[in-house]
Parts: C-alpha cells; sequence; structure tokens
C-alpha cells in the first residue's frame, strides 16, 4: 500500500481518491486538504472524468482536523488549516462533477462536514456521523455550514449542540446521506450509483450541479426564473440536442467527447 495520504485512481469515467491515513484515521491535516485540493483541480478539467467516488482506507472514514495543528499555535496557523478547509469544501461544490462519498465507518467533525459536502453520499449500515467540537471546547463552527445545508435544522443543531453521533440509518432519514447499505453491498451500491451518472452528458452534469446549488439559496420567484434561463442555456447546447434526437430516433445518445 502506498504511503501517499491521499491515493488516486480513474477507470470508466469515475475517479476515486481515497484518504490513506489509518493510523491517523484519516485526519484531515493541512497537507491531506492541500493533496485533496490539488487532485480535485485536476479532475475539473479531465475529460476523461465524470464522477468522483471519495472513500477511505480503515474503520475510521475521517476524524476530521488533525488537532496537532490546533495546539499551542498562533492566530495564523489556525487561519491557515480552517482556510485551507474552507477551499477544499468550496472545491467541491464548485466541482463540474458529481461527487459521491463512500463511507465505512466514522465521520466526525471536518469528516462530517466532508460528507455533508459532498453531492450524494452513501454509508455502511454501522458508519456513524458527528460534529463532536463541543465536547473538547471548539464548536463545529465550519462543519455547521455544511452539515445546516445537508441536515434538517434541528437535527443539525441537536449534532452541534451534544455532539452525539448520529447512526446511519438516522443519517438517511436526516439528509446526511442517501442510502445505508449493508457491508458487503457498499462498493457495489456505490459504483452503480457512479456508472449510471456518468452516463450522462458531462455538459449537462456541470451545467445542472451548478445550478442547484445557485438556486437552493434563492427565492422561488427568482430561483424559477434563474432556472428558466439555465433550462434555455442547456437546450440550446450540442449535447441537448443530440439527446432530444436520440429520444426520438430510440437510440442511445452519443455525447460530445464520444463523438
Amino acid at each position: 500500500m502506498s504511503d501517499d495520504l491521499v491515493l488516486y485512481q480513474a477507470a470508466d469515467g469515475i475517479a476515486t481518491l481515497t484518504l490513506n491515513n489509518r493510523k491517523r484515521r484519516n485526519a484531515l491535516s493541512t497537507e491531506t486538504m492541500s493533496m485533496l485540493l490539488d487532485f480535485l483541480r485536476t479532475i475539473k478539467d479531465s475529460r476523461e472524468v465524470r464522477v468522483v467516488v471519495l472513500r477511505a482506507e480503515g474503520p475510521v472514514f475521517s476524524s476530521g482536523h488533525d488537532l496537532k495543528e490546533l495546539r499551542d499555535g498562533c492566530e495564523a496557523d489556525y487561519a491557515g488549516v480552517f482556510q485551507t478547509c474552507i477551499e477544499l469544501m468550496a472545491a467541491i461544490r464548485a466541482l463540474p462533477k458529481p461527487l459521491i462519498a463512500m463511507v465505512d465507518g466514522l465521520a466526525t467533525a471536518a469528516g462530517c462536514q466532508l460528507v455533508a459536502a459532498s453531492d450524494l453520499a452513501v454509508a455502511t449500515e454501522g458508519s456513524s456521523f458527528a460534529a463532536p467540537g463541543v465536547k473538547i471546547g471548539v464548536f463545529c463552527t465550519t462543519p455547521g455550514v455544511a452539515i445546516a445545508r445537508s441536515v434538517m435544522p434541528k437535527k443539525a443543531m441537536e449534532m452541534l449542540l451534544t455532539g452525539l453521533p448520529i447512526s446511519a440509518e438516522e443519517a438517511v432519514q436526516a439528509g446526511l446521506i442517501n442510502r445505508a447499505v449493508p457491508k458487503g453491498a457498499l462498493e457495489e451500491t456505490t459504483y452503480a450509483l457512479a456508472a449510471l451518472i456518468a452516463d450522462a452528458s458531462p455538459v449537462t452534469l456541470a451545467i445542472g450541479k451548478e445550478a442547484f446549488y445557485r438556486q437552493i439559496d434563492m427565492e422561488c420567484g427568482a430561483a424559477y426564473k434563474y432556472a428558466a434561463e439555465i433550462m434555455v442555456k442547456n437546450t440550446l447546447e450540442p449535447d441537448a440536442q443530440e439527446g432530444i434526437n436520440a429520444f426520438f430516433d430510440k437510440r442511445k445518445p452519443q455525447w460530445g467527447d464520444q463523438r
């Protein structure tokens, strides 16, 4: 096994990023977050990658920030850690390809934030999720940004105020993850979902993901106005016309990168 903190591989339009520091419970050190950022920047412009799967080695998906970096430092030190984290979460949101978190084990603090920031998430039934910063005197404020945008407000506040973990079943009910599956079905379920998404036009995926996150915080009337403008833009794309023609011709569409 490689000593790299993050591993990368790609096949059939799906890129896999693997957190690879099981000895440190896949802590999101500044180095690890910077490596993830570098990979996302590369993937962003890749014509071969359509979907990204984020997974981890070991029994802990991610324990969150490396607390060694938050001990006996100065304001500039701490600001650097959290700025890198903000940039990572923003890069996931800005990535023009869907990103699926594949979770087996505990995702806590910034590790839970990573799951919440992902576009989709699939977890094993034994996984759990927590925002326990309050227990060590550091409220999970930045994780709370992503959690509050995925989880029902009162459940999000319960997680943040108590620090107690929630089960995978609770996470599905709260909206933090999409599916909880038996351990043996995690990889098959996640990659089947990724393959289904990868079959779509990459242009359409990029347009749709950006539009979804832009409209979600708009007032309803403004959101509809914006969405209609995007629908016009999308329909004018060659891939949209190819898809419509393929529907009438009863054939599989050939997207721009396939023609």
